[in-house]
């Protein structure tokens, strides 16, 4: 049995998280990868309260190992999230796209472990002097709202691990066993997973997205929006809207509107693969199946153990 800090602190059987990525991280995919062995976690990003008590208590119900809650604070509303969160005994929330100060000692007055995910050392030693029980070091290969320093988790992830004393675990284009290993050997203590998970059987995205996930290929995926907030997505029609937004010298106030609301959903969760936001990491060319949790989980622990006995060449 495999055991160290972040299976401790968590209580699982992997140290394998799964990450809570808007319009993909229902009840459905948190609780089979928890009872799968690793961390479920609940997106809440793109939930309401109402639906996220209603994720919450569905995901109790179709599991009885520990699940957690990502709660990205850049959104309105994050209170009201916190109180379903608190009133429904949560155990984990991961916090992201904020500062961790901002919840972490109510969270942990309420015996919650709090994880904050973070893009560079700096904001890595907020955290620690937050409260908060682990650091997830994020690098810009990872899909979705990311970091300005554009490090990548090889740099990144070295140099937070010198910069803490709590736990580590990385995330930003792991998918397999194999990266998995080679960020363990960098000081992780543990693996969260997105872009994996997002082309899973459970995962709430559209079919069209899946297939387009396990289609794309390298240099298919962009950090872009850094003007807003740095979003990396699969590059489509919108993607080059944004390109000939930024060449005409576009202002904030006009990407925002190119922007518009709800772009992610449109793209994500209802499939307009050319007007929609679709958010998904670099590690996407890797992909070639939509796999259940389960199996997604099996082949990257066993993938790790050999790669682990196996001899350098």
């Amino acid at each position: 049995m495999f055991s160290n800090r972040i299976t401790k602190l968590f209580n699982v059987e992997y140290p394998i998280i799964q990450a809570g990525m808007v319009w993909t991280s229902g009840w459905r995919l948190a609780s089979a990868v928890s009872n799968a062995g690793g961390l479920g976690i609940i997106g809440a990003g793109s939930m309401d309260p109402h639906l996220l008590d209603e994720h919450i208590k569905k995901c109790k119900s179709a599991t009885n190992k520990p699940f957690g809650v990502n709660v990205p604070l850049l959104y309105s509303g994050v209170e009201k999230q916190i109180d379903v969160i608190v009133s429904n005994g949560v155990e984990i929330v991961i916090t992201s796209a904020g500062n961790p100060a901002t919840f972490t000692t109510f969270l942990k007055q309420h015996g919650i472990k709090v994880i904050h995910v973070v893009s560079s050392s700096r904001f890595a030693k907020k955290a620690e002097s937050s409260g908060c029980d682990a650091v997830i070091a994020e690098g810009f290969e990872a899909g979705g709202h990311n970091g300005r320093e554009e490090t990548t988790t090889m740099v990144l992830l070295p140099l937070v691990c010198e910069s803490v004393q709590i736990p580590v675990i990385a995330a930003g284009g792991i998918a397999s066993g194999r990266q998995m290993l080679a960020a363990m050997v960098l000081g992780a203590e543990g693996v969260q997973i997105g872009s994996r998970f997002a082309a899973s059987e459970e995962s709430s995205l559209h079919p069209d997205f899946k297939n387009a996930i396990i289609n794309s290929k390298e240099g298919d995926t962009i950090l872009t929006l850094k003007e807003i907030t740095p979003v990396r997505l699969l590059k489509n029609e919108f993607y080059s809207e944004i390109i000939a937004a930024e060449k005409n010298r576009a202002t904030v106030d006009q990407l925002k509107a190119l922007l518009g609301k709800g772009r992610a959903k449109k793209g994500m969760l209802e499939g307009d693969l050319k007007n929609g936001e679709l958010e998904i990491g670099q590690v996407s060319a890797l992909l070639r199946k939509i796999l259940p949790a389960k199996e997604i989980i099996e082949n990257v622990w066993l993938e790790f153990n050999e790669a682990l006995k196996k001899p350098l060449k």
